[in-house]
């Protein structure tokens, strides 16, 4: 691989976006080469300029974009094609075949309106000479190798009757449909539980060796770098801070950057008070040059503090002793929310979803419980149907001493105040048309908090401080912040009605691994400071163990087992959960007998 000429070269490429302001830089001079065959891991946090490199190959940049330096293509006859040159109209004619890309977001990548089968169908024939019928065997094949279940059946559903990790296979066929030389994955395993990444990433690298393909790997996940990639560029505020083999960005990490994410992430061998963070590592300034600098804070501060942040066994046992001993601020019994299958004219129903199928457990005040499990699992739905945001098929859910389920619509109005959620996307769950000061006074103006509009516009601009953000932010719309900036937003509207059970759906899986540390340590501390209980639903299991005193564990509707976090790890009692265990990325990657040696840089 390394003797054979780079497939795709990118030299000193910047990319700036114009405003109404001037022009805002966002990526800075980033060279790399990517060669047949190879998988190139991009890592960095959120607004490093990761995606906008990677559009900028496709030409898929809006038009208030300004780009320069070299986007080298080789085509199959040997001769190489500046992307960056070409028309809308010629672009067309490599992406798809040459170039293809997996975004991020599979529920926005999806068209809503069409079956998943059109859709790969349709870009099948919009790239190449066959029949309709012809593509349509090809759609089944590819959703067969991506591992979709009933394949054939597939082609009729809709992306709304998928789960988050189906859509992302769908999205995977879409992008191989047309068998490119070089696949863009931008962070293609984020919304995915670990077995069914660990199948996405087996399932890359068959295909690489298969076809021969390059491969541009997008993520904030170290683990994952770790088990696919052959070499790393970490990048920084647009900039490549460090660029080397897989083995040495995790043996020996040049710049204090690429040290801080190594540590960012939870291990599962240590139980940490806070989450470290990149901040904790480095100090930055810009040169003369207008280039970044990145110096390292004293080693042994950081050694030190990280030492101070650990909890030993004595007081885990002493916390779960005393939130065990107050009553159940949540009781759920024999809950089932099935969904309907139904066929025919007249609807007629032949059978049943069992989503969530005959589930106990309790959440004391101030715990957090932990809920893992595979995608489809029923681990939303379990969330969603607390909150009578999905209506239970039966069961009791007791929250406080009032039944839930069996309170009028007035009486669950009032309650509501006290249990909120925290979603998944926060892309989604912020109103695009409402600033975000709107967004948090109305939950206080849905529940009478607040005497006048003054007083609840205070207490916004409060909440935007306590989870990090400046009070001005209020007057800002969603589109203005990044994906972390928004999910604080969501934490502090929330918050907005005081509540005292907050369902965390998925809420730190779309953010990199540093932001997702201080996402983390502000759930925590507002725990500690309000005393707020939190269900927290995640496919990842390192994530999970960090924030929960108690980790439930959940497979197809049903409760696999419940126990503090620390037993669920040391000594799982189910076959399911040490599956779920042993599928979580590795620390560190697997090493060959022999490490070739491979091209070492580091800038700032």
């Amino acid at each position: 691989m390394s003797g054979r000429e780079p497939i795709l070269r990118v030299r000193e490429l910047s990319v700036a976006f114009r405003g109404e302001t001037g022009a805002t830089q966002v990526v800075d001079r980033l060279s790399y080469s990517l060669n047949p065959g190879e998988i190139l891991g991009i890592v960095g946090e959120s607004g490093s300029g990761k995606t906008v490199s990677s559009l900028a190959a496709l030409g898929l940049l809006p038009g208030t974009a300004e780009t320069s330096g070299e986007i080298a293509l080789r085509e199959s006859d040997g001769q190489t094609v500046n992307v960056l040159d070409l028309s809308s109209v010629r672009m067309r004619q490599y992406r798809g075949n040459q170039l293809a890309m997996i975004f991020q977001e599979p529920m926005s990548a999806l068209n809503p309106v069409y079956t998943c089968g059109y859709q790969v169908i349709e870009t099948i024939l919009a790239n190449e000479s066959v029949s309709k019928a012809e593509a349509k065997e090809r759609a089944i094949a590819l959703f067969r190798e991506v591992k979709l279940p009933d394949p054939e059946g597939m082609l009729a559903r809709y992306p709304h009757q998928l789960s988050g990790g189906q859509m992302q296979r769908v999205t995977i066929a879409i992008a191989l449909s047309c068998n490119p030389d070089v696949l863009f994955a931008d962070e293609p395993t984020t919304a995915l539980d670990v077995t069914v990444q660990a199948e996405i990433l087996r399932l890359l690298n068959e295909l690489r060796e298969r076809r021969g393909m390059a491969i541009v790997f997008i993520t904030h996940d170290l683990g994952v770098i770790a088990e696919i990639a052959d070499r790393v560029v970490v990048m920084y505020k647009g900039e490549a801070v460090e660029t080397g083999s897989v083995y040495d960005i995790f043996d020996r990490p040049q710049s204090p950057y690429t040290k801080g994410l190594l540590t960012c992430r939870p291990q599962l061998d240590r139980r940490m008070k806070v989450l470290p963070t990149t901040t904790d590592f480095m100090e930055v300034r810009r040169n003369a040059e207008g280039r970044l600098e990145i110096v390292e804070k004293t080693a042994s501060s950081v050694r030190q503090a990280l030492l101070d942040a650990e909890i030993d066994d004595r007081e885990i046992d002493a916390r779960l002793t005393q939130l065990q001993q107050a009553s159940p601020l949540l009781s759920v019994r024999h809950l089932k929310t099935h969904f309907p299958i139904r066929q025919g004219v007249f609807g007629r129903q032949v059978g049943a979803v069992k989503a969530v199928d005959d589930v106990s457990f309790e959440i004391y005040p101030g715990e957090t419980l932990g809920l893992v499990g595979e995608s489809g699992c029923g681990k939303s739905t379990l969330g969603r149907s607390l909150l009578r945001l999905i209506q239970p098929t039966s069961g009791e859910i007791v929250y406080d001493g009032d039944d839930l389920l069996a309170l009028s619509r007035s009486k669950l109005r009032r309650l509501r105040r006290e249990l909120q959620i925290v979603f998944q996307d926060p892309f989604s769950s912020l109103d695009p048309r409402m600033n975000v000061g709107a967004s948090i006074v109305e939950p206080m103006e849905l529940h009478g908090i607040g005497s006048n509009g003054a007083e609840r516009r205070t207490k916004a601009a409060e909440l935007l401080e306590k989870v990090g953000l400046d009070g001005s932010a209020l007057r800002r719309m969603p589109h203005e912040f990044s994906g972390g900036q928004r999910q604080r937003i969501c934490i502090a509207r929330a918050l907005a009605s005081s509540p005292r059970l907050v369902v965390c759906d998925e809420s730190v899986s779309a953010l990199d691994v540093s932001v997702q540390a201080q996402v983390l340590n502000l759930l925590k501390s507002l725990q500690a400071e309000l005393g707020l209980a939190y269900l927290f639903i995640s496919h990842d299991l390192s994530v999970v163990k960090f924030m929960s005193d108690r980790i439930m564990v959940m497979n197809r509707g049903q409760i696999e087992e419940i126990a503090p976090a620390e037993t669920i790890y040391a000594a799982p009692q189910s076959d399911y959960t040490r599956a779920l265990i042993a599928a979580i990325p590795r620390s560190e990657p697997e090493r060959p007998s022999a490490i070739p040696a491979a091209p070492r840089s580091e800038a700032g």
